[in-house]
């Protein structure tokens, strides 16, 4: 691999360019040689001038066998090479013919036919400088063929005039090897910026594409496999923004300089796609087991590789990479599709903490497939009517309803009754979650004012809030303009926004700040799920709180273990001292009721009491409640 991605860096570009160039030697060589059939004619020569115009048609011929046998979307980089190989010959048999010509008409009587045949040697020692400057040692070693037999034959002729000529032939020679130099080195240079990336010097994202490509082609041919490692930084953007970006380029020169030294021991190429992100190609493996155990095996290493401390600046760094594994055995799929599948597993990684080795498989690529299409569909949730609140009765210790939860469900048309917790983190992730937050607050907030319009009345009405909607720049107007809309001081001062504890430490300051304001409509906040997050303490002092709610995990446990029972009367007193209502949400056994009641627990949730339901379900269940 080391090796064909060396050959690939000389001839990455000039496989096509070269290709491109026979179409222009035949139609130049073949329509100029036919003058020389016309000087045999004038000069009564044309036997030898017709016998060496078919001998440049077959030569020809060969050029257009050539030319017919190139594809750039089949052949490997191996063949590539072999079929450039086989055209340098043909190119100097080539350019060798006029040589001939030139040795016969300088071996004749006839002045005019020397003239011709330097003025004709010295025209094709421009065409070789000019059209082969992609091809330095091609271009040099014709140029000097061509030029030689000219100086050569001047010196011979013994005159004055004629060592002058010949030195300004040599002369001639320089300055077109020059040019030929200057422009192959160029040339050099901008096909190295074109495929490298300037900070590592590794292959960027379009030489990896080439050398994935031709991993492909191979692969139809030898049925072997090989493996991609896609390799994500972990918290790369903390270092760049907390001691600036020349640290973190420093960083990734290292970075890559580690994984080109272990990338080598095992023959394999590394190339950088851009930013943080690289990409590896390994080289073959007879079987995909053993694929599959070296790329896990190279994996593991390269992790060990990068955790390594890096001392940059007096800086000591540490960083650790996501990695995500694709095994190319299928030749019918393209390198994008390849590099797309180590991608979804490297997120995979990401998503598992960080710092890990995941290998892409039919069942994460099933995962993938369904998030794809719930978000996809999604977007037009909304707009097909598919999205339906619904309303979860809480209770408080006397059995009295004395508010709900809005729950939000989705049944698309297409995938059925979607999940909220398969479909709302899919909400955040993309955005769609503003929209549809907003959507659930309008609704809430109508439902809210036509029961208040029928003479139901509820202490409160809780609405679940994701910590994206509450920093976007349009919530706190958009709750502002709802609450004048729809509602009057009394409901508004009954709301509740819920938020997930494992959400609230974001940016706690300008949360605080938030929270605050929509506090002046009168709107309380709830932690929801709390217990199962990372806050503090003391963000229950920070944070403006009204209510807690017990996650459901621990509610359920309260028959069976001794710890969560401790720890459900720990989560109360703490509420009860810091004077905030608690909910416990999950109730769905006398048993978990009664130790609530017990233990002074404010508000009851769960199925025991009720499922969420529909809208008008919940009035009938209330006047049901009432009746008792």
């Amino acid at each position: 691999m080391v090796v064909e991605g060396i050959i690939m860096l000389d001839n990455m570009n000039f496989y096509k360019f070269m290709h491109k160039q026979i179409l222009i030697l035949l139609a130049l060589f073949a329509g100029t040689s036919t003058s020389y059939v016309f000087f045999g004619f004038i000069y009564s020569t044309n036997h030898i001038e017709i016998l060496w115009y078919l001998f440049v048609l077959l030569v020809s011929y060969w050029g257009y066998r050539l030319y017919q046998q190139y594809s750039d979307s089949t052949m490997t980089i191996d063949e590539k090479e072999k079929w450039l190989s086989k055209l340098r010959y043909f190119i100097f048999f080539y350019f060798s013919t006029w040589t001939i010509m030139f040795v016969v008409y300088v071996s004749s009587s006839n002045i005019e036919l020397h003239y011709l045949a330097i003025f004709t040697q010295i025209g094709v020692a421009v065409v070789a400088s000019t059209i082969l400057v992609s091809e330095k040692r091609l271009a040099v070693f014709i140029l000097i063929s061509s030029m030689s037999p000219v100086t050569i034959y001047l010196i011979l002729i013994g005159e004055f005039f004629s060592y002058v000529i010949a030195f300004l032939t040599v002369v001639l020679s320089w300055v077109l090897l020059y040019g030929s130099r200057n422009t192959f080195n160029y040339l050099q240079k901008s096909q190295f910026q074109a495929y490298h990336d300037y900070l590592t010097k590794l292959g960027n994202r379009r030489y990896f594409i080439e050398l994935l490509k031709d991993a492909i082609k191979i692969q139809k041919y030898d049925n072997k496999y090989k493996y991609l490692l896609l390799i994500d930084l972990d918290h790369f953007k903390t270092i760049n923004d907390t001691l600036g970006h020349d640290i973190g380029d420093v960083l990734l020169i290292k970075v890559a300089a580690r994984m080109s030294k272990l990338a080598k021991t095992c023959n394999n190429s590394v190339s950088r796609l851009g930013g943080d992100e690289f990409c590896i190609l390994s080289s073959s493996c007879e079987n995909q087991e053993e694929c599959l155990n070296r790329a896990v095996e190279f994996a593991d290493k390269l992790l060990d590789s990068i955790k390594e401390t890096y001392i940059i600046d007096e800086h000591h760094l540490y960083i650790s990479a996501s990695i995500g594994v694709s095994i190319i055995d299928n030749p019918k799929m393209t390198a994008n599709t390849f590099i797309k599948e180590a991608d979804i597993a490297m997120y995979e990684a990401k998503s598992r903490g960080r710092d890990g080795v995941i290998i892409f498989n039919d069942e994460l690529s099933k995962r993938v497939e369904r998030r794809l299409e719930i978000e996809k569909l999604l977007h037009f949730a909304i707009e097909s009517n598919e999205i339906t609140l619904k309303y979860q009765p809480q209770l408080d210790t006397k059995s009295k309803v004395i508010g709900c939860e809005v729950l939000v469900r989705w049944n698309s048309k297409e995938l059925g009754s979607v999940r909220p917790d398969e479909f709302i983190p899919i909400a955040e992730q993309t955005g769609i979650i503003v929209e549809l937050g907003y959507y659930i607050l309008e609704e809430s907030f109508k439902t809210f004012s036509n029961w208040y319009g029928k003479g139901i009345v509820l202490e409160q009405l809780s609405i679940n809030i994701s910590m994206r909607q509450i920093f976007h720049n349009t919530f706190i107007d958009d709750v502002s303009k709802l609450c004048k809309k729809y509602l009057n001081h009394e409901l508004s001062t009954s709301l509740i926004f819920e938020m997930t504890e494992t959400s609230v430490a974001e940016d706690i300051d300008r949360l605080i700040s938030i929270m605050n304001t929509i506090k002046e409509c009168g709107i309380r906040f709830s932690m929801d799920d709390f217990g199962t997050g990372y806050s503090s303490l003391s963000y229950l002092r920070q944070i403006p709180i009204d209510e807690l709610k017990i996650d459901k995990s621990f509610i359920s446990e309260l028959q069976d273990t001794k710890d969560d029972a401790k720890l459900v009367k720990t989560i109360l007193n703490i509420a009860k001292n810091l004077n905030i209502s608690i909910v416990a949400e999950g109730v769905e056994t006398k048993v978990q009721k009664d130790f609530l009641i017990n233990e002074e627990c404010d508000k009851l949730q769960g199925f025991f009491f009720s499922r969420p339901v529909k809208k008008d379900e919940f009035e009938n269940y209330l006047i049901e409640q009432l009746a008792k």
